[in-house]
């Protein structure tokens, strides 16, 4: 199935509710998406999230790495994904977030090629997808309290807290939202390795009663040694997430049991092609992955999701970035449960069932290969 043309566009959309992390802040979708069209008139999408802190990247940068792509695999069998991404894989030095775009895009084209949803083709079934709502960092305990409020009052049953604050700061944060939510909510903290080893044993020992799911990323990203330290030396379980971009990550860190969980981003790994490979890593270990966002639109939530139902070994998803745009340019999709908080609805369509409203006001700078 040859493809005969590539439409590459920024997107920009503004967000509600910034998140604050030691990292950066995410105030708005900066992103780039990408239209795959077939000679048989079948096309997918695909979206890039490019968080510089993180990836390294940006939507300009993005942009200009998807036309040296769409030069690349144009003319080029779309159904023949693995030879696609070793040729895009090859040719691009980082860039995880615009790699990534293009492998949503080929892998929705096959799944519409198929005549399946994402996640049938995948070899998935359908099961219940619940996401938590994530409450960046706050300068007062009492302004974290209010964002936990909102999230209770919105009927979600799961909250992934920002941390990573000097010495034990943390620590009343995490307790008075715990005080707040009861027993039975569900309460992750991420540090975005914002902790050292000392300080992080100190922050999950105090926390010892709060009965919390996991710490992710409370380490540095380059360091393994004391993550596996961490793990044996507390009993909440470590989930790694800007440690583990790719498989040969994965391998490492189950090798060197320095995690419990591996945290999968689209935008980090590349796409669903590498996060398949994380994923069957970690359950060849005997861990469970967690499968996270950026700020993309419903468009990329919409592959990560698929991703995710069809691998129930990817257990806690924190797929949240859309929550709080201001505008929502996608059409189709999953969407949000509006009774039941961070329930996550993916219809039966075929392939992901997303595209981008190509009149949105959203979109810019397009250009076609």
């Amino acid at each position: 199935m040859k493809i005969i043309s590539i439409d590459i566009h920024k997107l920009d959309v503004a967000i509600s509710n910034p998140i604050k992390t030691l990292i950066g802040v995410m105030d708005s979708a900066c992103n780039v998406v990408v239209k795959i069209t077939t000679e048989s008139g079948i096309y997918g999408w695909g979206e890039a999230c490019p968080f510089a802190p993180i990836t390294g990247d940006s939507q300009e940068s993005n942009y200009a790495a998807a036309q040296n792509i769409a030069t690349l695999i144009k003319g080029k069998d779309a159904l023949a994904i693995d030879a696609r991404m070793a040729e895009i894989n090859a040719s691009t030095i980082g860039e995880s977030s615009i790699r990534s775009a293009f492998d949503m895009a080929l892998y929705d084209i096959a799944a519409k090629a198929s005549g399946m949803p994402l996640y049938t083709f995948l070899g998935g079934e359908r099961r219940e997808l619940r996401t938590d709502l994530t409450i960046g960092m706050r300068d007062s305990v009492e302004e974290t309290v209010e964002q936990a409020k909102n999230v209770l009052a919105a009927g979600f049953n799961a909250i992934k807290l920002k941390v990573g604050r000097p010495g034990l700061q943390d620590v009343a944060h995490v307790t008075a939202v715990r005080k707040l939510a009861g027993p039975d909510v569900a309460i992750k903290i991420d540090s975005n390795q914002g902790w050292d080893y000392p300080t992080a044993v100190a922050n999950i020992k105090a926390m010892t009663s709060l009965n919390l799911d996991y710490s992710e990323q409370p380490l540095a990203a380059w360091d393994y040694d004391n993550m596996a330290r961490l793990r044996d030396k507390v009993d909440l379980p470590i989930c790694a997430d800007e440690s583990v971009f790719d498989h040969h990550d994965a391998l490492k860190i189950v090798k060197l049991g320095a995690a419990d969980y591996l945290n999968i981003k689209l935008g980090k790994s590349g796409g669903i092609h590498t996060g398949l490979k994380i994923n069957a890593i970690a359950q060849a270990a005997g861990a469970k992955c967690m499968i996270g966002c950026f700020a993309e639109s419903r468009l990329g939530l919409s592959a990560a999701a698929h991703l995710a139902m069809a691998r129930p070994n990817i257990s806690f998803l924190d797929l949240d970035s859309c929550y709080h745009f201001k505008s929502d340019p996608v059409i189709g999709g999953v969407t949000f449960d509006d009774r039941i908080g961070g329930l996550l609805r993916l219809p039966d369509t075929i392939g992901h069932g997303a595209e981008i409203d190509e009149n949105s006001p959203d979109l810019s700078h397009s250009i076609q290969v």
